[in-house]
């Protein structure tokens, strides 16, 4: 073979080992497949920072209390019937339950690892609300479900299950 064909055809293999080697370990902004988010997980001091977050919200308005909640969340409301589905149904809640100037305190707290970008927060709290001219103390049991949202880079409430503690002394 000539040193011009032995050329051209060296010329030809390195191209092609070039676009193999594009093909194969392309950018990952040419990918079609969107990027997994990186996993975040649900830890003790995260968990404390949602709620007081939360909790803050509910010394503005309504409209800020439901953009804690991801836009199809579920509320099984402590002082209503329910499950309220969606922001809609959420916002109504908490116009009439922010009227009792409500503030939340944290009484026990365990946390389930639901996984990536997903928690399971659960335990007691208290309640501190108007009540005719007095404020008073309401316990009661939360859970909730957490989801992290890549596309705001926040966590979010998907779920939210409050339900008022037992009297005491009561049957079990």
């Amino acid at each position: 073979m000539k040193h011009s064909a032995r050329m051209y055809v060296r010329g030809y293999a390195i191209a092609a080992v070039a676009l193999l080697a594009v093909m194969a370990f392309a950018s990952e902004g040419w990918s079609r497949t969107a990027k997994p988010a990186r996993c975040q997980l649900m830890t003790e001091p995260l968990a404390k920072a949602l709620f007081e977050q939360w909790n803050k919200t509910l010394q503005q308005n309504p409209d800020a209390v439901v953009r804690t909640y991801t836009p199809d969340a579920v509320l099984l409301p402590t002082f209503e019937n329910g499950p309220l589905i969606g922001s809609s149904q959420l916002r109504g809640y908490f116009v009439h339950f922010l009227e009792q100037h409500p503030v939340g305190r944290i009484d026990t707290r365990a946390i389930v690892r639901a996984g990536c970008n997903m928690g399971v927060v659960a335990g007691l709290y208290t309640f501190t609300v108007n009540e005719g001219t007095a404020r008073v103390d309401k316990p009661a049991r939360y859970t909730y479900v957490y989801t992290y949202k890549p596309d705001v880079r926040r966590w979010l409430i998907a779920h939210h299950h409050s339900s008022a503690q037992p009297k005491p002394g009561a049957a079990k």
